[in-house]
């Protein structure tokens, strides 16, 4: 087998009596690197340290990967201008945070006879996020609301 020491360097191929004593001797473990090469690598290491190493790594990489939410944005059909400039730039805060936005437009009471107005609202925020975003699907009556969903281009 092949035995690479503690700080990296090439030992060579050995038997794995060899190798095992030379671990022994410096009180390290002989841990196997590569079974399936030809021969098979071996390295001495510290095992605890190795697994410890090895679990701060994989913590880290968690900590950095960011999951994508779903986050949701809920609008009246007789918002004014201002109010939907702030909503829009919201939906844009939430996106640039690598989430994806549900956006429902909520339809009470006469409202439900105009639906083409909620396709216009929709089609008016849509316009306001301009060429950032993509619809995810079609926007979809559900009860009394329209729903579309939104990302990152």
């Amino acid at each position: 087998m092949r035995v690479i020491s503690a700080d990296g360097a090439q030992l060579g191929i050995m038997s794995s009596r060899d190798a095992q004593l030379m671990a022994r001797d410096a009180g390290l473990d002989l841990v196997e690197i590569s079974p399936n090469a030809n021969p098979p690598v071996v390295k001495i290491i510290d095992w605890g340290k190795y697994q410890y190493q090895k679990m701060k790594e994989q913590s880290r990489a968690k900590k950095n990967a960011k999951s994508s939410e779903l986050k949701q944005i809920r609008l009246g059909l007789k918002i004014g201008e201002n109010d939907l400039n702030i909503k829009c730039r919201k939906i844009i805060e939430l996106l640039d945070d690598g989430d994806r936005v549900k956006v429902m437009i909520i339809f009470r009471g006469r409202e439900m006879a105009h639906k083409e107005i909620g396709t216009e609202l929709m089609n008016r925020i849509l316009e306001k996020l301009g060429d950032q975003v993509v619809v995810d699907g079609k926007a979809q009556m559900s009860g009394r609301n329209l729903t579309f969903m939104v990302r990152h281009k």
